[in-house]
């Protein structure tokens, strides 16, 4: 090529000079690049082996880990209520004896429980829950609960539930308004 003269900013630089060092930086660029592609292939292959690795681990999690909820019963000796939610007390399923009988006289009957119970373990089976705490409430100041609760805990048990924990988690009155039935209680 010919000696061109260009004028840059009081200064004079030669074509030829400046060519040559355009052919330097774009070599050093090349080299750069190869190395940058060769690192990231070793990045990619580094990747795919850990996230191979992290798949397996978190199935043998999920094959160990059985889902877990709570069944509230509330059983008086005139209805059977029970509640199933999960570990942060969102709402599963909701069944009571008015729901199975129009009855009321049947409503609190152990045969009416077991009902409840088969409804509660068909919807526990669909969502896939396999242990259960159970909290059996009666009525304030009830020393029992009502027919209900041991037939609950006992046809769940049957239908393949592994019971975890069973708490009686009755109110206990402890002073309190007056009680009904005047100064001398109720009389016959």
């Amino acid at each position: 090529m010919e000696n061109k003269k260009i004028k840059k900013s009081n200064s004079t630089i030669t074509e030829e000079n400046t060519s040559s060092s355009k052919e330097e930086i774009v070599n050093s660029i090349d080299s750069d690049s190869k190395e940058v592609s060769s690192g990231e292939n070793e990045n990619k292959e580094k990747i795919l082996e850990t996230d191979s690795g992290f798949d397996e681990n978190e199935q043998k999690s999920k094959k160990i880990k059985d889902i877990e909820a709570i069944v509230h019963i509330y059983a008086s000796y005139n209805n059977t209520l029970a509640h199933v939610t999960d570990l942060s007390g969102r709402t599963i399923m909701k069944v009571s004896g008015g729901m199975i009988t129009k009855q009321d006289r049947l409503k609190a009957n152990p045969t009416i429980a077991m009902f409840i119970a088969k409804r509660i373990s068909e919807k526990m089976k669909e969502e896939k829950i396999k242990n259960l705490y159970v909290r059996i409430r009666a009525k304030t100041g009830n020393p029992t609960p009502g027919p209900g609760a041991n037939a609950i805990v006992k046809s769940l048990s049957r239908e393949g539930f592994k019971i975890l924990n069973i708490l009686d988690v009755t109110r206990i009155p402890r002073g309190g308004p007056k009680k009904k039935g005047g100064r001398r209680g109720r009389r016959p």
